[in-house]
């Protein structure tokens, strides 16, 4: 039998008690890893004295914390199904989220608790609501709470400190993690325990994370990037986790400094956003062996300027919400040689490419475009009450259950990934199809665009007009890239946008994957 999630914290906590696990700067706490296993065992039977059990849903609407952590492995001890949401979410999309998983509490604070009470009234199962900002977070006792609230703090320290008396195995679910939505409303992928501990494993051997590193998590822990990447790892073998309430690129660098940070995760957004603020800030990084990213390749000038600042080991994983996430890996040594890439398929995993909604033995030829396909041990059970879309996305072939990414792809003659776009984002203008990726690659070498997203809009002449949202740095004009993209010798003339827009921001999922829809929709 595989070890729980519950399982992986205790060994450690047995193991290495007195070792720093967590750390969060905000409230000024550091705690061990046998303080750490305590605060969830009291977490832990303060639930199931509210009426959690086996099987309940346990909702958090946090930024980073170590309430959000304490909460995901005191559900793992009890068999309850963590569910973690969105903290920028609206109160609509948080009553939503929160009746279709049925949840039964849910964990806020001060930044969220707008949501929370707009969507309250409309809440059909949640019996329970825990405030992390209440009076015992400060130890301010004449602080008020919200009248429908308890303190988080307070249930904490009042309950046992002991294991709870429960017997959790490794098919019984772990979470649901509603998808970040890029093509519409969210769906809860089930992740089961045994999946989610194969998950660090595959993690593990492939990042070199050990027990003598400081990994700092400033990126969203309710995204399963940083908490099944980057989190759970760390808990599994005893490193220790500076925690960050949110990213700012300056906080970070001074973290690195003041901790000695040997690792993290950032989006390539928030690497490039970390080397801007660089050469201002007096921040000794030397101490950051491999920096890790994820959502998207890491553009040329964005790695050089990275490598050039911070460190020269960079590893890329791609993948999802519904295989782990991690599917594939590009490690230090192949950035460079492989640029663009995503990597080779992860350890224990196989990936297709496949005609698009084709059979899973329907592979294309090597160099040829298809929709990625993967096949691994930490693949989803199902989506939360939507078989029809189970269905599609979960089939059988050969032995295994391949996942249908809906991602489009290529590999080349080493067997490199090399990921071109959404299924869904493909534009077809002309009867020509064009892949945004590549014209978004050109647009973002020039020196004043920091971003760039490339959608299809509807037009009555061309069926779909290529158009460029493009945040930009200076006073460049839709004229000046225009001319720069007819001089491009990587862009055929009809891949060309036909209008701009400029715009102080893209739409992102929280990985950092731009939310084109909502480009589409005019959002």
């Amino acid at each position: 039998m595989h070890p729980t999630i519950a399982d992986t914290l205790e060994l450690s906590a047995r193991r290495y008690p007195d070792r720093d696990a967590l750390v969060y700067p905000r409230k000024g706490q550091r705690w061990t890893f046998a303080e750490f296993d305590e605060r969830v065992n009291r977490l832990a039977n303060a639930l199931a004295e509210s009426g959690v059990g086996h099987g309940d849903r346990v909702s958090t609407l946090l930024f980073n914390g170590t309430e959000i952590v304490l909460t995901v492995y005191a559900c793992a001890k009890l068999g309850a199904v963590f569910n973690p949401l969105n903290y920028r979410l609206k109160a609509g999309e948080v009553e939503y989220i929160l009746n279709d998983a049925e949840s039964s509490v849910v964990v806020f604070e001060d930044a969220t608790r707008g949501a929370i009470e707009g969507a309250r009234d409309s809440l059909e199962t949640v019996e329970t609501f825990l405030t992390v900002d209440g009076p015992a977070s400060t130890g301010d006792v004449s602080g008020d709470l919200p009248e429908y609230a308890a303190d988080f703090y307070a249930t904490v320290e009042d309950a046992s400190a002991d294991r709870p008396d429960t017997t959790v195995v490794e098919d019984d679910v772990y979470a649901f993690i509603y998808t970040s939505g890029t093509t519409g409303r969210p769906k809860g992928v089930v992740h089961e325990h045994r999946s989610m501990v194969e998950h660090s494993i595959i993690c593990l051997a492939e990042s070199g994370i050990d027990k003598s590193d400081v990994g700092l998590s400033c990126l969203p822990l309710y995204h399963c990037a940083e908490l099944h990447a980057n989190m759970f790892p760390r808990v599994h073998v005893g490193a220790t986790s500076v925690v960050h309430h949110e990213f700012d690129p300056v906080a970070v660098l001074q973290a690195i400094d003041e901790y000695e940070v040997t690792q993290m995760f950032a989006a390539p957004t928030a690497w490039n956003a970390l080397a801007q603020v660089a050469p201002d800030l007096d921040a000794d990084v030397s101490s950051l062996a491999i920096g890790f990213y994820g959502a998207s390749p890491m553009p040329r000038r964005v790695l050089d300027a990275c490598r050039e600042q911070f460190t020269e080991n960079y590893l890329q994983a791609y993948g999802m919400t519904e295989i782990g996430p991690c599917g594939t890996f590009q490690h230090p040594d192949e950035q460079v040689p492989k640029q663009g890439s995503a990597g080779l398929a992860a350890l224990n995993h196989d990936l297709r490419v496949v005609t698009p909604d084709g059979h899973p033995t329907d592979t294309v030829e090597q160099g040829a475009i298809g929709e990625v396909l993967f096949a691994g041990p930490c693949t989803m059970r199902e989506y939360w009450n939507r078989p029809e879309a189970t269905e599609r996305s979960l089939r059988e072939a050969d032995g295994r259950t391949w996942y249908y990414s809906g991602d489009l792809g290529y590999q080349d003659e080493d067997g490199y990934l090399y990921v071109v776009d959404r299924k869904d984002d493909m534009i077809i203008s002309g009867g020509e199809n064009i892949y945004p990726t590549e014209v978004e690659d050109v647009l973002f070498a020039h020196d004043a665009v920091v971003e760039a997203a490339v959608v299809g809009q509807p037009d009555e002449e061309w069926g779909e007009l290529v158009t460029a949202y493009v945040v930009a740095d200076g006073d460049v004009t839709a004229a000046d890239l225009e001319a720069y993209c007819k001089r491009s010798d990587d862009l055929a003339d009809f891949k060309r946008p036909r209008a701009y827009e400029f715009v102080d921001e893209l739409p992102k999922n929280p990985s950092g994957k731009v939310q084109k829809f909502k480009l589409r929709d005019g959002e």
